[in-house]
């Protein structure tokens, strides 16, 4: 949310068709000009007189000039009462004020119309700046109104560019608000085609006053009041991970019973692939076998949860769209990528340089496991389907949920949490602690649930990789190494946030 809100008047905050075009035609008229249309002269809404006299009807400046006296004529008593106000935007106004906002209005019309009409419609009361054009034609383009009411709303102070919005309805208003190096909301409820307005490359788009409202005062909502006692918002998590954990093992044991039925009573119908008997008869379960099941086991048990964590993630999908209209730039997923990567690497070293791996025998006994399978098999299985599932869980059900009834900040560290105590070993519990939180700010950043999939994907598949390969036990392994890769991440991240706060 942002302090400081310029506002257009003119297809932002009313609707002055009937009063610009009639007023227009008048003017026209008196040069011989009949347009009955009044619909045609709808692209004299928002741009300087002046410049659509001469750019619509290829008058000379002296008589752009001569036009727009005819016009004033008839808008100063009648033209400038020939309009509406957009409905919502009087209750619109007070919400943003009674928030402590700051409110002005950076209109291309003379001032002394704009604050007529600002009386008229009694919304005066809410701007601490009206800035407009000169009847003398100066201060007549974009930028020069927008500097003017930024130089008064700031005063002596610095001018806060990164806290302050230019919303309006024309590519006037987007290439304004550039001009001033401050970000632009265009609205398309007024006369810019989304077209335009896209081609003007404005910030934000949005479609009505509604939604207007609650793309200006996005993370000032009040989070859900519901009567649901602490036992049974903890209960839908805790049912979700019970069926996920329960349908899992229900499907891995069951798979293993077969698979031993199989290979004692219809020998050789499984290949050594998955099985085979020793000099004594005793059946014994490859690695592949092992992990074949397992994978099984994830994708059945992630089917109980899917229509919670469908409902959760459009949900979640619907609430931070105003938050991410604006699309993030190239640069920002390269990071992500970068913080990734360095976080990867740099914890997993940091983790064997201090002893933690060797010294945990449940994580030995894991990895054991993992990297008993042929190496396409492993990453399937631990690069693929285990990251999508645990997302759908952890991110998908924990994060959504927990977000919905507490602060942000703790939502990502208690689902972070969780995701660390479900692996029930010291040294993937405190990497996927840490990654978990990495994961979901990377969700709340970029407003997609694909993106801590992808995440969870990548992180797999390189630490599988750097294991598997033993990378990690050559030269590799070292003290600056593990720094140069930690400092990667560290860095990334703060250019992140230096590019936008989360929280």
């Amino acid at each position: 949310m942002k302090k400081y809100l310029l506002f257009d008047l003119d297809g932002t905050l009313t609707d002055p068709k009937l009063g610009i075009t009639t007023c227009v035609q008048y003017a026209l008229k008196s040069f011989g000009i009949e347009e009955p249309d009044l619909d045609k002269l709808e692209p004299f809404i928002g741009p300087p007189l002046k410049d659509s006299f001469m750019n619509f009807y290829d008058m000379s400046e002296e008589q752009a000039e001569e036009a727009i006296a005819k016009y004033r004529e008839r808008f100063q008593d009648i033209g400038l009462f020939e309009n509406q106000i957009y409905e919502g935007v009087p209750e619109m106004l007070r919400t943003l004020q009674s928030k402590g906002l700051f409110l002005a209005v950076a209109s291309s019309k003379p001032t002394v119309f704009v604050e007529r009409i600002l009386e008229h419609f009694q919304i005066r009361k809410y701007f601490k700046v009206v800035v407009g054009s000169e009847l003398d034609g100066t201060r007549v383009n974009k930028d020069e109104v927008v500097q003017e009411a930024l130089n008064r709303l700031f005063g002596d102070a610095p001018i806060e560019k990164k806290q302050v919005y230019m919303i309006g309805d024309r590519k006037f208003d987007v290439e304004g608000a550039k001009a001033m190096e401050i970000e632009s909301v265009a609205v398309t409820y007024g006369y810019g085609s989304m077209e335009e307005l896209k081609a003007a490359k404005a910030d934000y788009i949005v479609r009505s006053v509604e939604e207007l409202q609650s793309f200006l005062l996005r993370g000032t909502e009040e989070k859900e009041q519901k009567k649901v006692s602490g036992f049974q918002r903890i209960w839908v998590m805790l049912y979700a991970f019970l069926m996920f954990i329960l349908v899992r093992s229900l499907v891995e044991y069951s798979l293993s019973l077969l698979m031993f039925y199989l290979a004692d009573h219809m020998p050789g119908l499984l290949p050594e692939f998955l099985c085979f008997k020793d000099a004594t008869g005793k059946i014994t379960l490859t690695g592949n076998a092992m992990t074949i099941m397992s994978a099984i086991g994830f994708i059945v048990g992630t089917i109980p949860n899917l229509s919670t964590a469908k409902l959760l993630i459009a949900k979640s999908a619907e609430d931070m769209r105003l938050s991410h209209l604006k699309k993030e730039p190239a640069r920002n997923y390269l990071l992500l990528g970068m913080a990734t990567v360095g976080a990867v690497i740099g914890l997993n070293l940091l983790l064997a340089l201090t002893g933690l791996t060797n010294e945990s025998t449940a994580y030995q006994n894991v990895v054991a496991d993992q990297y008993s399978a042929h190496f396409l098999v492993g990453i399937i299985c631990f690069g693929l389907i285990t990251p999508i599932a645990e997302e759908i869980l952890f991110r998908g059900i924990f994060f959504n949920y927990l977000k919905r009834f507490t602060k942000l900040k703790v939502a990502v560290i208690v689902s972070a949490f969780f995701f660390g105590a479900y692996h029930m070993n010291s040294v993937q519990g405190i990497y996927a602690l840490l990654m978990g939180c990495l994961m979901a700010y990377a969700y709340e950043y970029f407003g997609d649930f694909k993106i801590p999939v992808l995440i969870h994907c990548m992180s797999n598949v390189l630490a599988y990789c750097l294991f598997y390969t033993s990378i990690s036990m050559s030269g590799f392994l070292s003290w600056p190494v593990c720094i140069v890769f930690l400092v990667i991440a560290i860095v990334a991240l703060l250019l992140l946030r230096k590019q936008k706060r989360v929280f």
